[in-house]
């Protein structure tokens, strides 16, 4: 009798044991609103699950506040786009290796009337300087994002201290690509966003793309895993089979098939080691 019990309990057991790794069988990773909102994540988690079990879930934040959760151990995988933050990551120690995935780029909106004068160009840099020189309403993300550093690296090349040349007409609102965009389309001003939320952005308005096609404008995204070394709760086995998967030649064409109304909102090129 005390051995069937404890047969019994052991049984028990197991199914809990197998039941709990079942429902662990996930990550966390940390991203930027551009990936979430413009519906790739959608695209791609199912296929992701369908073949490794593997569920992901997601927390869509600015490239800063994404890499600051990495930073504290609270997120598996970091998927953002800002180059230069992504390598400062490394270099602390705080991931293990940096691969590219995809990439965009960032457009200038604003109004059909184009108070600036600047529609049609392929020159960033001078509209930049034509807003600033206006007065015309520019809104900033202002939250330390991707798109966010992106912006002020391209005043700083325009040859504007925006912290201190800036006036009533650059309003940052310390929030998202959507919060920013919904502020242009309310208040007629210009706002630069990543091609993909505004391509799947409803609440247009009267808002028109401006200024698009400089090189300058290229917008490219990175996956990392954070390092298990600084903060052993990582999943580094399930997150490296997530990282795996984005740059194999299925996640690459998933990304690539990712469209709406028929039109790329990411290129792969994952096999670019310098991207």
């Amino acid at each position: 009798m005390f051995t069937r019990r404890l047969l019994m309990a052991i049984a028990v057991s197991a199914v809990f044991a197998g039941s709990a790794f079942a429902q662990d069988k996930s990550i966390l990773v940390a991203s930027t609103t551009s990936t979430q909102d413009s519906g790739l994540f959608g695209h791609l988690l199912p296929m992701f699950k369908a073949k490794t079990g593997i569920d992901v879930k997601v927390v869509a934040q600015g490239t800063g506040q994404a890499i600051d959760t990495g930073r504290r151990g609270d997120a598996d995988v970091l998927f953002v786009h800002a180059k230069a933050a992504e390598e400062k990551f490394l270099s602390e120690g705080f991931g293990v290796k940096r691969y590219p995935v995809m990439y965009n780029d960032f457009v200038l909106v604003g109004p059909k009337s184009d108070p600036a004068g600047i529609k049609g160009s392929k020159d960033i840099v001078a509209a930049f300087k034509a807003l600033k020189e206006k007065g015309i309403d520019f809104i900033s993300r202002g939250d330390k994002s991707g798109t966010h550093q992106a912006e002020l690296n391209l005043w700083k090349v325009a040859g504007i201290d925006i912290a201190t040349d800036k006036g009533p007409w650059y309003k940052e609102i310390g929030q998202g690509m959507g919060a920013a965009l919904n502020t242009a389309a309310a208040s007629n001003a210009y706002v630069l966003t990543d091609r993909a939320t505004w391509l799947s952005f409803k609440n247009k308005g009267d808002l028109v793309i401006e200024v698009e096609g400089d090189k300058r404008l290229f917008n490219q995204y990175g996956v990392m895993l954070v390092n298990p070394a600084k903060h052993p709760n990582v999943k580094k086995e399930f997150g490296q089979q997530f990282i795996d998967w984005l740059v194999s030649t299925e996640g690459q064409k998933a990304i690539a098939d990712f469209k709406i109304n028929g039109e790329q909102l990411f290129y792969p090129n994952a096999s670019d080691p310098g991207a």
